[in-house]
């Protein structure tokens, strides 16, 4: 079962979300959001903000809480928001203001050990089959 959630308009650049986005894909999400908190990037809380958005998703609607693994995290730009700024002699500056889009899946599997916590080929082997 998929379990999706979307963050739209983030007045951030992509690129900024994309490198702490590539320091959390493994990891499944509780861990992530515990890693998020501590991080010290501004782009750690619309990231934490979304995948806990997709926990409540998986909570509420389809009464799933457990053997959760994030499937796809994505990181796409957005509309950019095009400003300037009248410079000396009749110039102008330009100043792009960026924003982007975050979308998290996440995916349950049954564990096949049978506990609660995940073994490092298990998650290996769901992330090269998606």
């Amino acid at each position: 079962m998929l379990i999706k959630a979307e963050q739209k308009f983030i007045r951030m650049s992509s690129t900024k979300l994309r490198f702490v986005a590539n320091s959390i894909r493994k990891m499944d999400p509780e861990r992530a959001i515990a890693y998020l908190e501590y991080l010290p990037k501004r782009a750690a809380m619309p990231l934490a903000k979304t995948i806990k958005q997709a926990l409540a998703n998986a909570r509420n609607n389809l009464k799933l809480t457990d053997n959760l693994v994030i499937r796809e995290l994505s990181v796409g730009e957005g509309p950019r928001y095009k400003r300037g700024m009248a410079a000396s002699k009749g110039q102008y500056h330009p100043i792009v203001k960026k924003t982007a889009h975050i979308r998290v899946i996440l995916e349950t599997v049954e564990n096949k050990k049978g506990g609660k916590r995940w073994d490092k080929k298990l998650i290996q082997s769901v992330s090269e089959q998606a």
